[in-house]
């Protein structure tokens, strides 16, 4: 499916990274999960690994997370986590 889903990365302490993106992977503690627009509504506790988010344009961010939540709903992930390293 064309189009892009708005990501939230969030610390508990700031904004690590925003913006529109093509697709997101992440570990949850029920297995791997990837996201792409269109995506059902979902929410989850994440494992702690590393997120992988390919933005609609730039380089690839992957961050390590120590655990959190990860909610997708009308092609927007927001992805929580107590710490969160780039």
């Amino acid at each position: 499916m064309a189009g892009t889903i708005t990501v939230e990365l969030v610390a508990a302490d700031r904004v690590v990274w925003s913006g529109e993106a093509s697709a997101v992977s992440a570990r949850t503690v029920e297995g791997d999960l990837g996201i792409l627009p269109g995506h059902a509504p979902l929410l989850s506790l994440l494992a702690p690994s590393a997120v992988e988010i390919k933005p609609a344009s730039g380089a690839a961010v992957s961050a390590e997370v120590d655990g959190g939540f990860i909610s997708v709903a009308d092609d927007h992930v927001s992805i929580l986590a107590e710490h969160i390293t780039l």
